[in-house]
């Protein structure tokens, strides 16, 4: 009766966290990054995962080329799923020539709110603002 008790209790636990990054070429539409982002939603979803949240962080410079690319667009998963899922994922996203470059971490918890990346680009865009209101009061 022990072993059942176990089981029950394992099932009734939460599946592993992830964060899947991927980058795609940078010659692509915006709407075939989200594409690609659905069709990534799909293979977790069709394989009892889950995905939390998606993030788009936009096109953005490479730090060196990668396949001819100096730009890449990046896109962000938070994935609550079982490890299987994470292999079939990162499988068919080797497959997708779109792709070229991905990385998926596990996580212990998963963040809440924007990512840094999006809190960095809001914190930049509030920045200018400021500095362009300030340039015209001082005059």
């Amino acid at each position: 009766m022990g072993r059942r008790q176990r089981s029950a209790n394992s099932e009734n636990r939460r599946m592993a966290l992830y964060e899947h990054v991927f980058l795609a070429r940078q010659d692509l539409a915006q709407a075939q990054v989200d594409a690609l982002a659905e069709t990534a939603t799909k293979i977790v979803e069709d394989n009892q995962g889950k995905v939390v949240k998606t993030e788009t962080w936009g096109l953005r410079s490479l730090a060196y080329k990668i396949a001819k690319n100096r730009k890449a667009h990046y896109v962000m998963l938070e994935i609550d799923a079982p490890a299987g899922v994470v292999a079939e994922l990162e499988r068919q996203t080797q497959i997708n020539e779109d792709i070229i470059r991905y990385m998926t971490v596990r996580v212990d918890e998963l963040e809440q709110g924007p990512t840094v990346m999006m809190r960095k680009g809001d914190r930049e865009r509030r920045g200018r603002r400021d500095r362009d209101g300030d340039e015209g009061r001082g005059e």
